[in-house]
């Protein structure tokens, strides 16, 4: 890569850390870029991986420093993600990159399905914590792990339904928890790209300059505007990425 395609790389992490904080689906940016930039499909998914970390690193510090803090649910919910994504992630690293390609193709178009049903990202009922609801939560966030881990792609939106619809958060809270759920699931995650040697260390680090920058900004955003910016950024994630998929 020469020093434009990682100028590129920065700007694009910008954008996809302030996205994958505020909404969901920054890696349906970085991934395809870093695969068109010329890293194979494994090593891409890998190198995403260091730019998430620092993602959330940042946005977690900064929600904590604004006394937003996912309690003791989400560490939970972030241990129990951790375990799928270790199954993930072997997943990813054993499969064929012609497959990866066809399997990020369908996921893309799914995310593009899903989209167009515009979803709402509003809780009608209040927290819910009980027993019942938590015990759906964790079988949830177990399979989110195990996405989470194989592609990451698009998951944003996946936790935020499953925050928002079965435990009732606002959006400001279900950020929260979001960014703390994909640090500690990222951290295994990133730990079986290292040992596979799936990682472009420079790529990757370039990425997470911008991705840690565009973390801070949108856990900043999040706080200060509330569930009602972050409803009108996640409609405009939805309509971007729907015309990206469609578009490219």
């Amino acid at each position: 890569m020469d020093l434009v395609n990682y100028v590129i790389l920065v700007l694009a992490g910008v954008g996809a850390g302030f996205i994958n904080v505020v909404a969901g689906g920054g890696s349906l940016i970085t991934l395809p870029l870093m695969i068109f930039l010329g890293l194979p499909p494994a090593i891409a998914n890998g190198s995403n991986r260091i730019a998430l970390l620092a993602q959330n690193i940042v946005a977690v510090s900064n929600f904590k420093a604004k006394n937003v803090s996912p309690g003791k649910f989400g560490v939970v919910l972030g241990c129990i993600a951790l375990m799928g994504a270790v199954i993930g992630a072997h997943i990813a690293v054993d499969i064929p990159a012609k497959l990866f390609n066809r399997i990020l193709s369908v996921v893309m178009m799914v995310v593009a399905i899903l989209m167009a049903f515009n979803p709402s990202y509003q809780s009608l009922q209040g927290e819910n914590l009980s027993k019942n609801r938590r015990i759906v939560a964790y079988l949830a966030f177990f399979l989110i792990g195990i996405y989470g881990g194989f592609l990451h792609a698009g998951i944003g939106f996946i936790m935020m339904l499953a925050l928002v619809k079965i435990n009732g958060f606002s959006l400001v809270k279900t950020n929260s928890l979001k960014v703390t759920v994909a640090l500690i699931y990222t951290v295994a995650a990133l730990g079986v790209f290292i040992y596979e040697g799936m990682i472009d260390w420079k790529a990757g680090s370039i990425l997470a300059i911008g991705s840690a920058t565009g973390g801070w900004l949108g856990s900043h955003f999040s706080v200060n505007k509330g569930d009602k910016w972050i409803k009108r950024i996640v409609l405009a994630a939805i309509v971007l990425m729907a015309i990206k998929l469609w578009v490219f």
